[in-house]
């Protein structure tokens, strides 16, 4: 959906979507992941709720199992990526999000200057998990195992822990661009670092794009450095710095 340029951190672009009944054959396009590297939905199995995931370092258009597997699949809640890796960055399978835990998935729009010195010390100041952990050599996924890791420790709610990432990544890396995207497979969140996102949200469906694929004039153009919570019927909008007391309108 959009590309990176040499020595510039990667462009890419996600999207979700959370609807109060399984999203099917009238789900959004892009919220099908028609054209995504990467898709995750959440789905009821006998056992419980699992997350499936599908992901490709090829376009998803050049992989035809696509049209016999991703139309079959149901779910109230689905998150896709079109990744355009960063110059240096592996091209492969593990390096595409949606990254996964347990029921959680998730996914970073943008690029972490010096990401191994930045990532090494949040995970030293969050205690995180080991980065090795980590699917890929990539800072996207070393952040995803700092972020499962303050996500499973219960201490703190969901929106704080992405707002204590983003922010500590920005004061070690001012730079960073940090479009952050995360779901449970019932409500979705996300923050605002430099890339564009868009919000469509009804009583019965709740949807996060980096840009809009349609003129619905309920589409909702979300500003810079800000925290997202949708859901069907509901949206809040905060500043993503008003624990540092840097609060912006």
């Amino acid at each position: 959906m959009e590309v990176a340029a040499a020595e510039e951190p990667a462009r890419g672009g996600a999207g979700a979507v959370a609807r109060s009944g399984a999203a099917g054959a009238d789900t959004p396009p892009r919220s099908r992941a028609a054209g995504a590297n990467a898709v995750a939905v959440d789905r009821a199995t006998p056992s419980g709720r699992v997350v499936s995931r599908y992901r490709n370092a090829a376009p998803i258009w050049t992989d035809p199992a696509v049209d016999e597997v991703l139309p079959q699949l149901e779910s109230a809640a689905v998150l896709a990526a079109v990744r355009s890796a960063t110059v240096g960055m592996p091209v492969e399978r593990a390096a595409c999000a949606p990254f996964t835990h347990g029921r959680w998935a998730f996914s970073h729009n943008g690029a972490i200057p010096n990401w191994r010195e930045t990532l090494t010390a949040l995970a030293a100041k969050f205690d995180s998990p080991s980065l090795l952990e980590a699917e890929s050599l990539t800072d996207s996924a070393a952040l995803w195992v700092i972020l499962w890791g303050l996500l499973e420790t219960d201490a703190i709610d969901t929106s704080t822990a992405l707002r204590q990432v983003a922010t500590a990544v920005l004061e070690h890396s001012p730079t960073a661009r940090l479009n952050l995207l995360l779901s449970d497979g019932e409500t979705l969140w996300a923050t605002t670092r430099y890339h564009s996102l868009s919000v469509l949200v009804t009583d019965s469906v709740a949807v996060l794009s980096s840009e809009p694929y349609d003129d619905d004039p309920r589409w909702r153009a979300i500003g810079d450095r800000q925290l997202v919570v949708a859901g069907p019927g509901q949206l809040t909008v905060e500043p993503l710095d008003i624990e540092m007391g840097r609060a912006t309108s």
